[in-house]
């Protein structure tokens, strides 16, 4: 006997071990899965099943053949001047700024959770899933964006800007599970990229060396170094070279008496400012392009959220309140190392992904129309 189909839906498949279990669950599930890969960036470089990469020429034909193992369609769709327009260009421009980009934030909010919708529409299917390790909660006629079951692999934090009508139209099957449940699936199914490494390095930059990229595409303008008192310490390249905390390869030749870090970073004046660690602790932000989960801006000012200021580090415990002009100011318990300007800025309370922003070390609205990623609505737009 036949399972009855349920509603049709893409998957955007990368070709590891996360998007292809999501497809299998799915399929596994009774849905119409349409399993769909991005080509985004042509890479010169030889990769194989070990490799850390993702997006190459192997990946797609990954995918291919776990939709072929699954028998579920699999198409491929060219997005590399999207991907070139709004990641890589988004990339340097911020690196010119003197900011640390995401760029896995930007492919999210352009290509994944705006043209792949798009796609989706256009193929009469209803929902589009990935393997992104969060979960979606209906609450009433509210969708909620939880945090993944697996705390270690969770990635809301690049999903800080989505809102009621993209999560409406989104699945996240592989955030009920943890990591290793999802290599067992897999195995089970005797899936090819069972034990494929996960993807580390910037896909666009598969060798990891950022620096030769941006010097490649665009010409550094060589600049001062600046002690904290604004002593000319030395000179460096360009301050796409530098991010705030950064301790080696700043080019000092020693003599300073203690370590000493990158403090900030002045695009206007081509000067990188260092100090010793001290300087690094602040315990206020500002956030700009704020995007709140709910949609519901009445957010009250002082409310408790904790707070992650990069992927990796730990929620901290900090009060929030709304500015004009899409900003926020976000005051922590306890000051935190190395707040970077460029990078996401994401509350939470408990496990409810509140929303987030764009770190800034001021308060200036008049700016926002320059900021990169999502500085209006598409997706909502054209989602009915």
């Amino acid at each position: 006997m036949t399972k009855e189909l349920k509603e049709r839906i893409i998957v955007a498949m990368s070709g590891g071990v996360d998007s292809s279990v999501a497809a299998l669950l799915l399929h596994e599930a009774g849905y119409d899965v349409i399993g769909v890969t991005m080509r985004l960036w042509k890479s010169t470089q030889k990769t194989n099943k070990f490799s850390k990469q993702c997006c190459s020429v192997d990946d797609i034909e990954d995918a291919r053949m776990v939709c072929d193992s699954i028998g579920i369609p699999h198409y491929v769709f060219n997005f590399e001047n999207e991907f070139q327009q709004h990641v890589v260009n988004y990339f340097l421009r911020e690196y010119d700024r003197g900011r640390t980009p995401h760029p896995c934030l930007a492919c999210n909010d352009r290509l994944k959770f705006d043209f792949l919708l798009k796609k989706a529409i256009m193929l009469d299917a209803k929902y589009v899933a990935t393997g992104h390790y969060a979960r979606i909660l209906k609450s009433g006629r509210e969708f909620q964006l939880l945090k993944a079951i697996d705390h270690k692999k969770d990635q809301s934090y690049v999903l800080f800007n989505l809102g009621q009508k993209e999560l409406s139209k989104l699945m996240f099957p592989v955030g009920q599970y943890n990591k290793a449940q999802i290599r067992e699936f897999a195995e089970q199914f005797d899936l090819e990229v069972a034990t494929k490494p996960d993807s580390q390095e910037i896909c666009f930059i598969p060798d990891g060396d950022y620096k030769k990229f941006i010097a490649d595409r665009n010409k550094p303008s060589p600049g001062l170094l600046k002690s904290v008192n604004g002593e000319t310490l030395g000179t460096h390249p360009g301050i796409q070279f530098f991010t705030i905390g950064q301790r080696r390869g700043i080019g000092l030749k020693g003599g300073t008496g203690s370590p000493m870090h990158v403090i900030s970073i002045d695009s206007e004046s081509n000067e990188v400012v260092i100090g010793p660690e001290e300087f690094l602790y602040k315990d206020k932000l500002f956030a700009s392009n704020i995007n709140l989960v709910s949609g519901n801006s009445s957010l009250e000012n002082g409310t408790e959220v904790e707070v992650k200021i990069r992927y990796n580090s730990q929620p901290q415990a900090a009060t929030i309140s709304l500015l004009e002009g899409n900003y926020a100011e976000i005051n922590f318990l306890k000051p935190q190392r190395a707040i970077t300007p460029g990078q996401a800025v994401v509350f939470y309370q408990d496990e409810i992904l509140i929303g987030g922003g764009f770190i800034e070390l001021s308060y200036d609205y008049k700016s926002e129309g320059s900021l990169p990623v999502r500085p209006e609505p598409r997706v909502n737009q054209i989602i009915g």
